[in-house]
């Protein structure tokens, strides 16, 4: 499927009077779906069953379902020109770019917690990369992940070592109006960021508007629950949400979480960010992605009346 065409008709009627052939008729202007109620970002790969592999193709299509944001993880590891490609298209096409994440910041190689000075040194390479990527790209907001558990140090310890090295990447990031969002994750009992008040009670030390809360709902869900009262209790640190069901980490309605009523929720806190569509797609093909889109025009529609 191609972006949608906005073809001018021609004025053949006088033409047609004249030569007594009738005008052609022209094609019917196709319109874009109308947008979301919230603020959904798609990944590279979503949609490439129905528009192409290209990543700027797959935005134009989910622009045209009414889409307006994406998600690129893997940003800093494209070659400068793509990335500059990616920005024009976003704001050709009036999209907002959601998270991306700072390149070898805080991973298990290097973690945080270690508190030791070539793991730092190597997160705040990363955050003056993500400031010169984010400034292509138009981005705002990105992920820092402070890696492993440090098993030959205190809770205690740890945590102070990571609240000193993210302040110094804070200071990299402010001038530039670049936010890091922490994220909890439930992938290994080996990370140290797993609970959502930790992360909260570390953005409250670090104590600057460039470290906030990247709210994953999937990862929550596994780790603790609870969605919307931890959404409540969180807000004020909350700079960013993802999405995915769980079981599974599909689209909403695939798993147990009810995600009607968890978007209606954040909406009516008035939020007006980007909710990143980080998970996959539980159907192969057009179909799968058709479904995709089904599940979230769904699980959106949750206004009254």
């Amino acid at each position: 499927m191609q972006r949608r065409h906005f073809m001018q008709q021609s004025a053949l009627a006088g033409a047609a009077l004249i030569t007594g052939t009738a005008a052609k008729s022209q094609s019917v202007n196709k319109t874009a779906d109308a947008p979301f109620h919230l603020n959904y970002g798609i990944h590279d790969g979503m949609f490439k069953n129905s528009a192409g592999n290209d990543f700027i193709d797959q935005m134009k299509y989910a622009y045209d379902l009414g889409f307006r944001s994406i998600e690129d993880n893997g940003l800093t590891s494209r070659p400068e020109n793509m990335q500059q490609k990616i920005g024009d298209a976003l704001a050709k096409l009036g999209m907002t770019m959601g998270v991306f994440v700072v390149d070898k910041g805080g991973n298990g190689a290097n973690t945080l917690t270690a508190g030791k000075q070539e793991y730092i040194d190597i997160f705040l390479k990363g955050c003056r990369q993500a400031v010169e990527a984010a400034k292509r790209v138009n981005a705002k907001w990105v992920t820092v992940v402070p890696g492993d558990f440090d098993r030959h140090k205190s809770l205690d310890m740890q945590t102070a070592n990571v609240i000193g090295a993210l302040r110094k990447g804070a200071e990299i990031l402010e001038p530039a109006g670049l936010i890091m969002v922490l994220e909890s994750l439930s992938d290994t009992p080996d990370l140290f960021l797993r609970d959502i008040e930790q992360t909260y009670m570390i953005c409250k030390a670090v104590n600057s508007p460039s470290c906030k809360i990247l709210y994953d709902m999937y990862h929550i869900q596994r780790n603790r629950g609870d969605i919307i009262r931890q959404i409540d209790d969180c807000w004020s640190e909350i700079a960013y949400f993802q999405v995915g069901d769980n079981p599974g980490r599909k689209e909403p309605g695939t798993g147990e979480m009810n995600y009607k009523n968890i978007f209606k929720h954040i909406y009516d806190k008035g939020y007006k960010g980007v909710m990143g569509m980080e998970h996959g797609i539980s159907k192969p093909g057009k179909e799968g992605e058709a479904a995709l889109v089904k599940a979230y025009r769904d699980a959106d529609d949750f206004m009254e009346g």
